[in-house]
C-alpha cells in the first residue's frame, strides 16, 4: 500500500485511459475498484483521453468491454475537444483533416465541412491517422506553405498498443515541421483547451481535482501547469527512473492505478 494520501477537498479524478486504465481490450489492475472507489466517496471521474483515433461511443464500448462501468458523458476525447475548439474558438467550418474515417464522421456530425483531395481549406488539423498516405501529407504541407491557420488534436509522438509503441500524432506534426516549418496549436493534453473543457465537464476546480496518468510530457505536465494534483502510474510508457528523475517530479508516482484504490476509498475521511 503506498504511504500517502490524497489533498484535502477533492471532488473529481481525471483518469487517462491507455497505459492507466486499459492496454488494448486489457484492464489494467486496481482500474474497476478505483473507478467504484471515486463513486462510492460521492466525486467525479472523466476519462480523458488524447486517443483521437475514434468516436467516443467508440472508447465506450472498448471501456465496457473491459468491464469498466462508465457512460458517454464520463469520457472526453482530444478529437471531440478539437471538435468545440473550432467550432466555439475559431471562424472555421471548413477544414483538412489528417485523421481516421471515426473521426472524421465525428467531425462532420459536429457540424464541420472537412475538404477532399486537392480541395482549398482555411485550416488544417493533424491527429493520429493509420489511414495517413503520401498524397494527403503533401496536401497539408502545401495548405500550410499558403498561410492555413494549423491545428492538432494531441501532442504524443508514441502511443502504446499491446506489441508495443507506435508513432502517434506528434510525428506526423514532426514531419510537417521539417518540411514546412509550421508547428500547430494544440488541443489536446497537456494544453488548455483540454483541461478547460475537462474541469467544466467535471464541474471542478484544479485544487479539487486529480489528474491520473502513464505520460510525464502530457498527463504531469498538463497537472502541473494547471495546478491539478498529479498522479504517475507506472503500467503504461513511463519508467520508474524516468518518473523519478522528472522535473518537477509528479505529487505521487504508483505502480498501477490499483494502489489508488485505499486513497480514494478514504476521501472526506478524518
Amino acid at each position: 500500500m503506498i504511504d500517502a494520501a490524497l489533498p484535502p477537498g477533492i471532488r473529481g479524478f481525471l483518469l487517462d485511459m491507455d497505459g492507466t486504465l486499459l492496454v488494448g481490450g486489457r484492464p489494467l489492475p486496481g482500474a474497476t475498484e478505483l473507478m467504484e472507489a471515486i463513486r462510492r466517496r460521492g466525486a467525479s471521474l472523466l476519462v480523458l483521453t488524447n486517443n483521437s483515433s475514434d468516436r467516443v461511443e467508440a472508447f465506450h464500448d472498448r471501456l465496457l468491454a473491459a468491464g469498466l462501468d462508465i457512460s458517454p458523458k464520463e469520457i472526453l476525447s482530444s478529437g471531440e475537444a478539437t471538435s468545440d475548439h473550432l467550432l466555439h474558438r475559431t471562424p472555421h467550418r471548413r477544414i483538412l483533416l489528417l485523421g481516421t474515417p471515426p473521426l472524421e464522421a465525428s467531425i462532420e456530425e459536429a457540424g464541420l465541412e472537412l475538404a477532399g483531395p486537392g480541395e482549398d481549406a482555411p485550416a488544417v488539423v493533424v491527429a493520429f491517422d493509420k489511414t495517413l498516405t503520401y498524397a494527403r501529407l503533401e496536401h497539408a504541407c502545401h495548405l500550410l506553405q499558403a498561410g492555413a491557420d494549423y491545428f492538432a488534436t494531441h501532442p504524443d509522438v508514441t502511443c502504446i498498443t499491446p506489441d508495443g509503441l507506435i508513432p502517434d500524432t506528434g510525428a506526423i506534426i514532426a514531419a510537417i515541421e521539417t518540411v514546412t516549418g509550421r508547428t500547430p496549436f494544440v488541443i489536446g493534453k497537456p494544453e488548455r483547451p483540454m483541461i478547460d473543457a475537462a474541469l467544466a465537464r467535471l464541474g471542478t476546480s484544479a485544487a479539487e481535482t486529480v489528474l491520473v496518468g502513464d505520460q510525464l510530457d502530457t498527463d504531469m505536465v498538463m497537472a502541473h501547469s494547471s495546478g491539478l494534483f498529479s498522479v504517475l502510474t507506472l503500467t503504461g510508457e513511463t519508467s520508474a527512473a524516468r518518473a523519478q528523475a522528472a522535473d518537477p517530479p509528479p505529487d505521487l508516482i504508483i505502480n498501477s492505478v490499483a494502489d489508488l484504490v485505499p486513497l480514494a476509498a478514504s476521501l472526506g475521511q478524518v
